[in-house]
């Protein structure tokens, strides 16, 4: 195919830094103790679990496209990214 690699990590990197946010957002507005980080490691895991669900899927059921490793790495790194972001800032205290 073409040459797009580089930029297309950067939109799963991306994609699963805004799916790990909205994840957090939703969670964290179901948590009973505000100082929990569970709504945080659970978006984490969703968003890490279902990036890797989605390239064994392209592997496994089409014909088109194929799972990368790179692909993995890349939306663990927009996962981590936020994370990093909702510590840094203390959005985990601040948000209710």
């Amino acid at each position: 195919m073409g040459t797009v690699s580089n930029l297309d990590k950067l939109v799963h990197a991306f994609f699963h830094f805004v799916l790990t946010f909205f994840c957090f957002l939703f969670l964290k507005s179901r948590a009973n103790d505000p100082n929990s980080l569970k709504p945080l490691i659970a978006s984490f895991l969703f968003s890490v679990f279902f990036g890797i669900g989605i390239e064994i899927a392209q592997e496994l059921f089409t014909t088109t496209r194929h799972a990368e490793v790179f692909d993995v790495l890349a939306n663990l790194s927009g996962a981590t990214l936020m994370v990093a972001v909702v510590i840094l800032f203390g959005l985990n205290t601040k948000l209710r």
